[in-house]
């Protein structure tokens, strides 16, 4: 068991937020990309981050996108379609989003839209 899996997502969360902020992006913008994938509304989101879920209980309770699969390339030199792990490969397509969403990849793109 990986220990990403039992860190809380409420301590991993403003360091999202800084790294998409410090590129231009926006925390609005984070939680869409967060909502696209887990299916959690900002409500959900900030309980979530009061409770201090850990990212195994997040993805626990989350409605995956059906199109999260379509979500690809390199995350930690690791390509995202081919963790086997269904709970790290959900946290790296969660990392992968906000590395697009940093690098200033169009909303539309990254929501594969």
């Amino acid at each position: 068991m990986s220990r990403i899996f039992t860190v809380s997502f409420a301590s991993v969360y403003p360091l999202y937020v800084a790294k998409v902020e410090k590129k231009g992006r926006t925390k609005a913008e984070l939680d869409q990309v967060i909502e696209w994938l887990t299916g959690f509304g900002s409500a959900a989101l900030e309980r979530h981050l009061e409770a201090g879920t850990t990212f195994e209980d997040f993805f626990a309770g989350a409605q995956l996108n059906p199109r999260a699969s379509s979500i690809t390339g390199v995350v930690c030199g690791v390509r995202v379609e081919g963790i086997e792990d269904p709970l790290m490969q959900k946290i790296r397509y969660l990392d992968k989003l906000v590395d697009e969403l940093a690098k200033g990849k169009p909303m539309h793109k990254i929501l594969r839209a």
